[in-house]
């Protein structure tokens, strides 16, 4: 008996997928498979298997490092592990001791930019079989299961930028970590909105894009062109539960991958350091459903001009979202960088306001049906890691529900209206998450502690830099 069947980690449902995985090796057309897991910052890590391998990963998992853990974005460790304090309180992690990864059947895909290279992602377990609580995958499903039942839905809608790849700066002067970012070149002139001659400037690669995004199975809905030099959006079908972040993961790594091979460099980075670009910002379509239908529509007769075009479940999960904001901007803008997007009348929000169908607001109320009533929240980033974008965004609703959350009036001037402002910093967002006790509750004050470390360590080392600005304004004139 394996790890897998001995401490009973998967369902009928996915013990039937594997079956199918093994028959389809055995059959031919499987050389590799990537077995990989979301780290905390929404990056992909693993392994890369071979088709004689395969058997084993799906009876006993894999084992991986547990420093991948206690890294920031630069790869830097940032909590001790080779000490007798206990990292993090968990004893399994000292030594940088080996975890498992156990696959999830029902993610596998056929890499079509890669012959022959299957993918599966990834759940994180100690090698007791006890689930590893950082892993964010987890923390997502275990926010899914305070729903009591109920269904939830999103949506993605997500823009990055997508450039000529000029030079990778790969020679031994540009190491570092993080080493040197390429040098990149426009592959349109931008400030022409959804214009279909700047679409067909970009429509060599969007079509290879296209072709590989379909090609994983991803419910693609359409391409569009931003206002921003080299800015396009993609939007996605809804999907369930874990399905719009397991999509999100795949989808960058898809992206990133498939521009590479065709000499192309492609950033979810929020606001990159060029001339003339603008920032992109991944906004969240979001219901619940009870039993398959919606339960956000208001329900027939209801006075449209009292209050939110929502029922009242629906108006309180939009009070939930908007008393939460300034703490889960901590996870749908995790980046210094991200908060450079958060500027008055940029069609980005600086404050916690909703809107009918305004997009100024944070939180944009849309659709006129039981099926197509939904909350689009504007303020994330597409660098965010999804599990941990949709996990604070669920419980911040969720508290909202329970208390009874009113979200107060509708804004019409989003820009002028008398709210409370998002966070002008990461740092500051740390420190609202921090203090944000019901959210602490719902996803785990040990993680809030966890990942606001793993994010000061980063503000700490950005703050200890020269930049460019600080040489500009004072190296001349003093």
């Amino acid at each position: 008996m394996g790890f897998i069947e001995r401490h009973g980690l998967w369902s009928a449902e996915q013990s039937a997928a594997a079956q199918e995985i093994r028959a389809r090796a055995e059959s031919g057309g499987i050389t590799v498979v990537r077995v990989v897991f979301a780290d905390q910052h929404g990056l992909l890590r693993g392994k890369t298997v071979t088709v004689g391998e395969l058997p084993n990963v799906l009876r006993d998992g894999t084992g991986i490092a547990s420093s991948l853990l206690a890294k920031d974005t630069s790869g830097r460790t940032v909590f001790p592990l080779f000490t007798k304090e206990t990292p993090l309180g968990l004893p399994e992690l000292r030594g940088a001791a080996d975890m498992v990864m156990v696959p999830d059947p029902l993610t596998f895909r056929m890499l079509p930019w890669s012959p022959g290279t299957g993918w599966l992602l990834c759940d994180l377990r100690f090698t007791t079989g006890a689930p590893v609580p950082l892993c964010t995958r987890g923390l997502l499903r275990s926010v899914l299961a305070q729903a009591d039942g109920l269904t939830y839905r999103t949506g993605l809608e997500v823009e990055f930028h997508l450039f000529r790849l000029d030079d990778p700066r790969l020679g031994p002067g540009d190491l570092g970590q993080p080493g040197a970012a390429p040098e990149v070149a426009m592959l349109n002139h931008g400030y022409q909105y959804l214009s279909e001659l700047r679409y067909d400037e970009l429509d060599p690669i969007l079509d290879v894009l296209r072709a590989n995004i379909e090609g994983l199975g991803l419910p693609l809905r359409s391409l569009e062109v931003e206002f921003g030099p080299s800015q396009v959006e993609l939007t996605l079908q809804p999907a369930d539960g874990l399905g719009t972040a397991d999509t999100m993961v795949l989808l960058r790594g898809a992206v990133k991958q498939v521009a590479a091979r065709h000499g192309h460099h492609a950033t979810f980075m929020c606001r990159p350091h060029l001339p003339g670009v603008f920032s992109s910002g991944w906004h969240l379509h979001q219901s619940v459903l009870r039993d398959g239908a919606g339960v956000f529509a208001p329900e027939a007769g209801d006075d449209p001009a009292a209050g939110p075009p929502l029922s009242p479940y629906g108006t309180a999960f939009l009070g939930g979202l908007l008393r939460h904001a300034r703490a889960t901007s901590a996870f749908s803008t995790p980046t210094l960088n991200g908060f450079k997007r958060f500027r008055s009348l940029s069609l980005a929000p600086d404050r916690a306001v909703w809107g009918r169908d305004n997009r100024g607001a944070m939180v944009r109320v849309l659709g006129d049906g039981p099926s197509s009533v939904r909350l689009e929240n504007r303020i994330g980033e597409p660098a965010a890691n999804p599990y941990l974008y949709l996990a604070s965004q669920l419980a911040a609703g969720l508290d909202g529900v329970a208390g009874g959350l009113d979200p107060g009036p509708a804004a019409d001037e989003p820009y002028a209206a008398r709210a409370e402002p998002l966070p002008r910093s990461l740092g500051e967002a740390l420190d609202a998450l921090e203090g944000d006790e019901a959210l602490g509750e719902r996803l785990g004050k040990d993680f809030v502690s966890y990942f606001t470390g793993i994010k000061r360590a980063e503000i700490s080392r950005f703050d200890q830099e020269v930049t460019d600005w600080e040489q500009r304004e004072y190296f001349r004139v003093f």
